[in-house]
């Protein structure tokens, strides 16, 4: 899910999660409508990374351990490593044993984000929902995270978005366009005038 800020891209990923019901129209997740299915039943299927990331005053562990409960402590801290925490946890005093306060407020921004990204590799959900979360993955923890999923990717940056099956562009609450990245940058559209802004943007950076 792309476009400019405002135009819906988070409220559709809530929507499909059944963070909110529909006004109108039908929401379907593999061709079922959510509205006929418990919200727990649900979010048991979905794992979701937003930018407001929920932590408690609790342990990086304990923290981590949220997106399975049951898990072992090696399952733990090979989530935890997928999403690289482990360079920041190794400065910690009593590294995944160190209480992180109220909403993780010992931690940067992405160190909290890491944290949410390793509960969501724990929990293993068919659905992910990632919200510009990325950034913060290298490669092979991505391509874990994403192995066998279905993915729904809130992108500001478009580069994030280039190996997506599908792109769904939005403007002001309405699909614009839709298709492979390639299909949209060969139409010349909204996508495309936005991959090459950001690309003109990336070399003034440079």
């Amino acid at each position: 899910l792309v476009g400019p800020s405002g135009s819906g891209k988070s409220t559709c990923s809530k929507l499909a999660a059944r963070f909110w019901d529909a006004g109108s129209g039908t929401i379907t997740v593999g061709g079922v409508d959510v509205s006929t299915v418990d919200p727990e039943v649900l979010l048991g299927d979905f794992a979701a990374v937003f930018q407001d990331v929920l932590l408690f005053d609790d342990t990086v562990m304990g923290n981590i351990r949220l997106g399975r409960r049951d898990a072992t402590d090696e399952e733990v801290l090979a989530a935890a490593r997928a999403a690289n925490c482990d360079e920041f946890v190794e400065r910690m005093p009593q590294g995944y044993r160190t209480m992180i306060g109220e909403n993780g407020s010992r931690l940067s921004g992405g160190e909290r984000q890491r944290i949410s990204i390793a509960r969501a590799l724990l929990k293993g959900a068919p659905v992910v929902l990632l919200d510009e979360a990325t950034a913060s993955l290298d490669v092979e923890a991505l391509s874990r995270l994403l192995a066998g999923k279905t993915v729904i990717v809130i992108a500001h940056r478009m580069r994030t978005v280039m190996s997506a099956d599908k792109v769904v562009v939005l403007e002001e609450g309405r699909v614009a366009e839709q298709g492979s990245p390639a299909d949209l940058m060969a139409k010349g559209g909204l996508f495309a005038r936005m991959v090459g802004l950001q690309t003109q943007s990336a070399e003034w950076a440079l």
